[in-house]
């Protein structure tokens, strides 16, 4: 069983910078994907970024140029370092895991980005 453990989320002022660890626990098969989604109160929720297990990434419009995605195979961690945050970037972020060529998906239990103006 897999299991995704979120942290570094908080509370920043605009401009500001947070990185946040989702920690992977359980067998991770190739192929794979781990992202990053967000879903702020009252709106759907939204993929922010990707990466598969071959190293392509995938992102948002909205956060393209100051967010970025990556992994630390070895220690089966994903970050998602955030700079230049607005406003608009607070939501509860998900990490999530679709795992081997039978697209088994996994989430964690979310934390909370709040960016103040």
């Amino acid at each position: 069983q897999v299991q995704l453990v979120e942290s570094g989320g908080g509370l920043v002022q605009a401009g500001g910078s947070l990185r946040l660890a989702c920690a992977v626990s359980g067998r991770i098969f190739s192929p794979n994907t781990m992202a990053w989604y967000r879903q702020a109160p009252g709106q759907q929720r939204e993929l922010v970024a990707a990466m598969n297990s071959g190293g392509s990434t995938n992102y948002a419009d909205s956060v393209k140029g100051r967010f970025t995605i990556s992994r630390d195979n070895p220690k089966n961690t994903m970050y998602l370092q955030m700079n230049s945050l607005k406003p608009e970037d607070t939501a509860v972020y998900y990490c999530n895991v679709v795992n081997g060529i039978w697209n088994s998906k996994y989430w964690g239990q979310g934390t909370q980005v709040t960016v103040s103006s």
